[in-house]
């Protein structure tokens, strides 16, 4: 059983950042107004209205289908695809169908056993529906409002091939493709509701099980973990794994079920009559292209001579790369270290975005560093205090001002010589297991001279100074 190898593929929809919507001329800048203040008869679906189609909603797709390697098709077409919900005001919704704009395209990704191409099935272009707000718990609701400014937002549906084996694998290809569309500055990933992704999985010989609307990165991850130990368990029981929809709940980490699996018949699909085909595939030639984040982390490499891994990470989102290249002026190694291996990890910590860190305070704090002003250990402190400030909305110290205010300044010379002096007068009997041969001594008083400093002084120096001073006692 454990033997069965896992299935997965997925369906992405992503917001395109255009200023008005995809088939009538409504702003898009919803999120701060009131529900249903941002719709018209075309998004409403009155009778009588009639779409007209975003151009720029189409260059961004087509921008996608570049950057992804896919295939124009010479000719596209809208259909509506027919179901009812109360978020779907038109109880059809328009998309593509068997014609879409764009097909057999890949994405090479650090998979489970190195580097791997996810093909990508198709990508097409839809509207998104409307939003509904449940009132009370979702097994016990008391009644559902639905906001209608969503309705209409362009969508591009990117479908990959069932290439992914892991949840792991699922989300590096998502961490991917999110930096790819920053990248192209067709999507914003910090709006709410902007990426959403139906997961299709199965593991091998058994059915494959739709797992919907799924919004965060890390949901997919734990959505997928969830279902595939459900699945074997299910199966280690001797049972069958059935066809079906499910739903994520990622306040409780699990999946559960919806309805029975949708066939495609079951939508109706025919062509929009109110819409022509598209016939685009020669606006490609024109399309250029960004650079994208596997040339911009050569381009680190080269340029700023740092390691793959580190450039790697400092490529994984724009702004991201933006900011290492604004600070890595000070030096670039210790830019990338500091920001990769250090920021970062506090970052996720508060759950903060690269931009919650002002780039100029970091500047500044790898000047000390660079100066060696500061320990390593101090600085952190001073990036934690920095990091606090914002958090609690307060305006954050400039590193210089911490460190005179806490005396973090690095001791050194003459003052540190004076304590280890100390630390050898006070601590004879761990000197003296220093000179028996028993070396985890000098540990001992490493520790006892960072505590006189209160750790302002470099471990690694003070290890070798103070060996140098016991040896010339002997």
């Amino acid at each position: 059983m454990e033997e069965r190898e896992t299935i997965i593929g997925l369906e992405i929809h992503c917001q395109l950042n255009t200023k008005s919507k995809m088939f009538c001329g409504c702003s898009t800048d919803f999120r701060d107004n009131e529900p249903n203040t941002h719709t018209c008869p075309v998004c409403l679906g009155l009778p009588g209205s009639m779409p007209m189609v975003n151009k720029r909603a189409i260059e961004y797709a087509l921008k996608v289908a570049k950057a992804l390697n896919c295939t124009i098709r010479e000719e596209s077409e809208f259909s509506r695809k027919n179901y009812f919900y109360p978020d779907l005001n038109k109880a059809y919704q328009i998309t593509q169908y068997d014609k879409p704009l764009a097909e057999c395209g890949k994405l090479l990704i650090d998979g489970d056993n190195g580097e791997k191409e996810v093909r990508i099935t198709r990508i097409h272009l839809e509207e998104d529906p409307g939003r509904s707000v449940h009132m009370g718990t979702t097994d016990r609701g008391k009644y559902t409002l639905v906001d209608y400014n969503r309705a209409g937002i362009p969508l591009i549906e990117i479908v990959t091939e069932p290439d992914l084996r892991s949840p792991k694998e699922a989300r590096k290809f998502l961490n991917k493709l999110r930096a790819t569309l920053e990248y192209l500055d067709v999507f914003d990933s910090e709006k709410e509701g902007s990426l959403r992704v139906d997961a299709n999985i199965s593991l091998q010989g058994s059915e494959r099980v739709e797992v919907k609307n799924i919004s965060s990165y890390k949901g997919v991850e734990k959505a997928l973990t969830f279902e595939v130990t459900r699945q074997r368990n299910l199966l280690r029981r001797g049972q069958t794994v059935a066809r079906e929809t499910r739903h994520f709940v990622e306040a409780r980490g699990v999946t559960t079920s919806s309805r029975s699996k949708e066939e495609e018949n079951d939508y109706r699909y025919f062509p929009e009559p109110d819409l022509l085909p598209l016939r685009v595939a020669s606006w490609i030639d024109e399309i250029t292209l960004p650079e994208l984040p596997d040339a911009r982390r050569e381009r680190f490499i080269t340029q700023y001579g740092i390691s793959p891994e580190h450039a790697k990470t400092l490529t994984g989102g724009l702004k991201l790369a933006e900011f290492y290249e604004n600070v890595a002026t000070i030096n670039p190694a210790l830019a990338a270290t500091w920001t990769a291996d250090y920021l970062l990890g506090e970052l996720n910590y508060r759950d903060f975005s690269i931009d919650a860190m002002p780039a100029d305070l970091f500047r500044e704090l790898l000047d000390l560093i660079a100066a060696d002003s500061i320990t390593d250990k101090s600085a952190v402190e001073i990036l934690r205090l920095i990091l606090d400030a914002v958090k609690d909305g307060k305006k954050p110290e400039r590193p210089g001002e911490i460190v005179n205010r806490l005396g973090l300044a690095k001791t050194s010379g003459d003052q540190v010589t004076a304590m280890i002096q100390e630390v050898i007068a006070e601590q004879q009997a761990a000197v003296d297991d220093y000179y028996a041969g028993k070396m985890q001594a000098l540990n001992f008083l490493v520790g006892q001279v960072m505590k006189k400093c209160r750790g302002r002084a470099d471990p690694g120096h003070l290890n070798r100074l103070l060996k140098e001073i016991l040896d010339k006692k002997v």
